[in-house]
């Protein structure tokens, strides 16, 4: 006879089909669902970060600009643009190489979800 849950089980968000059995073929299943929402949860952090990047890398120079022109010393600033700039850059195109090998790739990688 198989195991029927309890009422309020921590296993049963994991019957899938309401039945009060959890069988290894739910497990599977909500297993393979949380490693699809962990995978889009991961994937909007990365456009996220890229984005929020971007944003740095547009508004900087305006920045720099807005400094100059109310008096402020801005020379600090405008000193670490190269570092700022390359380390930005790199984020952004980690981010849509990834993006493009990715969408390239997408047909051969469906199944290893």
């Amino acid at each position: 006879m198989p195991k029927q849950l309890e009422e309020n089980s921590k296993l049963e968000e994991y019957d899938l089909n309401k039945d009060g059995i959890v069988e290894d073929s739910e497990l599977e299943s909500s297993e393979r669902i949380k490693q699809i929402e962990n995978a889009d949860k991961k994937e909007d952090a990365q456009r996220k970060m890229a984005w929020i990047a971007l944003v740095g890398m547009i508004t900087y120079p305006f920045v720099t600009i807005l400094m100059s022109a109310f008096g402020l010393d801005a020379s600090i600033l405008a000193s670490m643009a190269d570092l700022y700039f390359i380390s930005v850059a790199g984020i952004i195109a980690a981010f849509y190489g990834k993006e493009a090998y990715m969408s390239k790739h997408k047909g051969s990688n469906e199944n290893n979800y």
